[in-house]
């Protein structure tokens, strides 16, 4: 069996008991069958990752006892994700591989051509915290309310760029090559929906100085496709898969 790992957001110290709430007793209880005295890791998304004994257990909640650091604390790049919502698994997917692939954030965007007006925002974020416990992080990527296209841009930071994934460029310039020549620093990358971008939509974006449209390749992806390989790229040029040398 691989090692557990539990995401808990309460602060860590050496010695110091930290509760579990139902949900998460169950899990390490009936799930996991774990006896009391077992250890497991846990992690808060500050304070690197902490082996902890397993003190108690109960149908209401139980508690851990902090023993020592095991891992530091590895933060992302300062890039964020955003995306409209598709369906539901699908999106579910979305949130699941930028958490894996390394969003400092993760923003739902409703566009004109979305296919949903609501998103469930904490079921989105659980699924956030089970991709950082299952793939070893010790981050959890926020996951942000819904929000407008407009609204969005209105209120945009000019400091972070925006990377945007613009299908009609499929086939243009390799991404790879359009990525190098682009700066390091905070970014965003914009995914559309599956029905793709209104005119208005192309209109606006194409007038901010802050956007830089890019291909991803010579096919059009899916939305959900389209996330994991602009993450990706991005994370192999400009991010912490290829750090930049000390000169």
């Amino acid at each position: 069996m691989g090692k557990i790992r539990l995401y808990i957001d309460h602060g860590f110290a050496p010695g110091q008991p930290v509760p579990l709430d139902a949900a998460q007793a169950h899990y390490l209880g009936g799930v996991m069958r774990q006896p009391v005295g077992a250890e497991i890791a846990v992690f808060n998304g500050r304070d690197g990752e902490w082996s902890a004994r397993l003190q108690s257990l109960g149908k209401r909640g139980g508690e851990l006892g902090l023993i020592a650091p095991t891992a530091p604390q590895v933060d992302p790049p300062d890039v964020w994700l955003l995306f409209a919502p598709i369906k539901k698994a699908r999106t579910d997917f979305i949130v699941e591989k930028a958490a894996e692939l390394g969003a400092s954030r993760i923003q739902p965007v409703q566009t004109d051509h979305s296919n949903t007006e609501r998103i469930a925002r904490e079921r989105l974020q659980a699924h956030a915290v089970e991709a950082a416990e299952q793939c070893g992080g010790t981050f959890v990527p926020p996951v942000a309310d819904l929000v407008a296209l407009p609204r969005l841009l209105a209120g945009w930071d000019p400091a972070r760029r925006i990377l945007w994934a613009d299908e009609a460029l499929a086939g243009a310039a390799p991404p790879l090559q359009a990525l190098a020549a682009l700066p390091r620093g905070p970014w965003a990358i914009l995914i559309g929906p599956e029905g793709g971008w209104s005119e208005a939509e192309r209109q606006r974006l194409a007038r901010l100085d802050f956007v830089h449209s890019i291909s991803l390749g010579p096919r059009v992806l899916r939305a959900d496709s389209a996330a994991v390989a602009a993450l990706t790229l991005w994370q192999a040029v400009l991010g912490d898969w290829n750090p930049p040398r000390d000169k």
